[in-house]
């Protein structure tokens, strides 16, 4: 096949493959990076078809388009997809800091996958230590995602972890990942690991010469002898977490006046105002209480302290009526951050009460209500990932309503 034909359908390929994934779950974390790479795929590709890059025909077809193919193919096949190209910090067993890119994070966060685009015979050939070198095989890529997972909880359980492989996976290597827990999506295949020492001689190809080393691999695969085809797993049922952490947020949301229908009023001020539309569109106490029905709600000291402080200077009649009510209802426990909180470094957004709540709601194994949705960001943007309900933010008005427009 000529570089040009090659070219042109590669060229066919990641464009389609870029509409499909402009399409995928928009809004979604991650769904502009997979765009971006799949556009600078597409950039590379119309510079050689321009004569501004010179390639060997080999190199079409190592570029990133086989692995993105399998990105956009696993999110496609899934449900509660919350994630793509995310990334995860760890400790290895070293204690050293590390990272890996989950592809796709679905179920919820229930879920992660690695989605893998190289051919079985070079995937087979690594792991029996027979790559180029640096190459990491994907038995070893899989301690990583089952060491990352145990420490990247979601509420309070491990995420389960995914290999999609889309040009299949040998019969041995499938094996040992199931033995592992890790779940297998795609043809299982027989091999023939039987080489002759003139094989064996046979020197290494070089490494973005992809496709011409997988065609001159020593494992030979017999794709004709497909053992078992694999689907994805069923989605991960979760037993529901009935522990629930209200923060501060969750508290004066709770009992604002805004919350309880009066919410039609133009306030002096803005933020008021804009809550204040925000309710009558969509109302938010219906959403916490359906969070909490049947759950046991609990509050920190710090939390309750500050919420005692701001409805004794903001809060009107109704309110603290309300807020007795809703702390008659709570367990209210000591200040416990968790250890993985108290690693956090404080900031503008880590603040020392902050920690204190989402911390000590980590300590429960609750999820913890909340508003705070930069803490959350500045936490994750840390290695730490919360099990939380956000829900959106409502301020105590009922005394604002004197000087206020009604509407």
């Amino acid at each position: 096949m000529s570089l040009q034909v090659t070219l042109q359908r590669r060229i066919t390929s990641a464009q389609a493959l870029l509409q499909r994934a402009e399409l995928l779950c928009p809004g979604v974390e991650g769904h502009q990076k997979l765009c971006s790479k799949l556009r600078a795929e597409l950039r590379f590709l119309r510079r050689v078809e321009a004569g501004e890059l010179q390639v060997k025909e080999s190199h079409l077809h190592s570029t990133n388009l086989t692995h993105l193919t399998a990105i956009v193919q696993s999110a496609e096949s899934l449900e509660g997809v919350v994630a793509l190209l995310r990334v995860f910090a760890y400790q290895d067993g070293a204690g050293a800091r590390q990272t890996l890119v989950v592809d796709v994070v679905a179920n919820g966060g229930h879920t992660w996958v690695k989605a893998v685009g190289r051919k079985a015979e070079a995937l087979h050939s690594i792991w029996q230590g027979r790559g180029q070198y640096g190459d990491k095989s994907i038995i070893k890529q899989a301690e990583d995602f089952l060491e990352a997972s145990r420490q990247q909880p979601v509420q309070y359980r491990h995420p389960h972890i995914v290999f999609a492989f889309y040009n299949g996976v040998s019969c041995p290597m499938a094996e040992r990942l199931r033995d592992m827990g890790v779940s297998i999506r795609g043809d299982v295949v027989a091999v023939n690991t039987m080489v002759t020492d003139e094989e064996q001689e046979e020197p290494a190809e070089e490494e973005e010469e992809e496709e011409q080393e997988e065609e001159a691999e020593l494992t030979r695969v017999d794709r004709a002898q497909v053992v078992v085809s694999l689907a994805f797993p069923a989605q991960v049922q979760v037993e529901e977490c009935r522990r629930v952490n209200l923060d501060i947020t969750t508290l004066i949301t709770y009992v604002s006046a805004l919350s309880h229908g009066r919410c039609h009023f133009a306030f002096r001020e803005p933020v008021l105002t804009e809550q204040a539309a925000q309710e009558r569109h969509l109302q938010v106490l219906p959403q916490l209480d359906a969070f909490m029905q049947g759950k046991e709600l609990f509050a920190c000291r710090a939390a309750v302290h500050d919420f005692q402080a701001i409805l004794d200077t903001l809060g009107g009649p109704g309110e603290k009526e309300r807020a007795q009510k809703l702390l008659a209802r709570l367990r209210v426990v000591d200040d416990q951050p968790s250890e993985r909180t108290r690693r956090l470094t404080p900031s503008a957004k880590v603040n020392q009460r902050s920690l204190m709540i989402f911390g000590t709601g980590d300590s429960l194994r609750a999820v913890t209500m909340t508003a705070n949705s930069r803490f959350i960001r500045a936490a994750a943007n840390q290695g730490v990932r919360y099990s939380v309900f956000i829900h959106q933010p409502r301020a105590l008005t009922e005394g604002k309503e004197w000087r206020a427009t009604p509407i």
